[in-house]
């Protein structure tokens, strides 16, 4: 779907998993005790890892100049972190924000966990995740939210309810 609205989806999450596994990798089992302890990776890796993607795509077709960007920032020290960088380099065109119950995510992602061999699968991993998210995350997304750049989408409905919800935001925001 990303593809239609010329999007390339990168996932802070998927970038940092990926250095934790890689061979030589400095950063690896740093990574993964941030990860497991459900906390915030240091905003410089995470940062480098999300320029590098952006480079090499770029480099790869400079057409590829959009990005949605998955699970970033995530507290003030990203944002900051962020506009640091990538000022002059990149604008946030909306947030897209999926609103969920604590339990309901609670919930998918213990589901998520009997087949995903990720280390913060886990109840105790969950709720320190979210801790994390109502003390460092949720100000950024009420920050973004008064800029009037946040685009809130029920996440607790069905898969079909929220792809649908997702398609008029990108329809509507192109």
């Amino acid at each position: 779907m990303l593809q239609k609205y010329g999007y390339t989806h990168l996932s802070a999450g998927d970038l940092l998993r990926d250095e934790r596994k890689r061979p030589g990798s400095q950063y690896g089992e740093l990574i993964e005790n941030y990860i497991k302890e459900g906390e915030i990776v240091p905003v410089e890796i995470t940062i480098s890892l999300l320029k590098r993607a952006m480079d090499q795509t770029m480099a790869a077709n400079s057409q590829k100049n959009k990005f949605l960007i998955d699970g970033f920032p995530r507290n003030e020290d990203n944002l900051q972190g962020w506009n640091k960088t990538m000022d002059g380099k990149a604008d946030v065109s909306f947030v897209l924000f999926f609103d969920c119950d604590n339990e309901i995510c609670i919930g998918r992602c213990l589901e998520r966990g009997k087949s995903s061999g990720r280390s913060d699968d886990n109840r105790e991993s969950l709720e320190k995740r979210i801790h994390t998210y109502l003390q460092s995350t949720k100000p950024i997304i009420d920050l973004y939210e008064r800029m009037g750049k946040v685009r809130k989408v029920d996440a607790s409905k069905s898969v079909d309810e929220v792809f649908e919800k997702v398609v008029q935001i990108f329809d509507k925001e192109g």
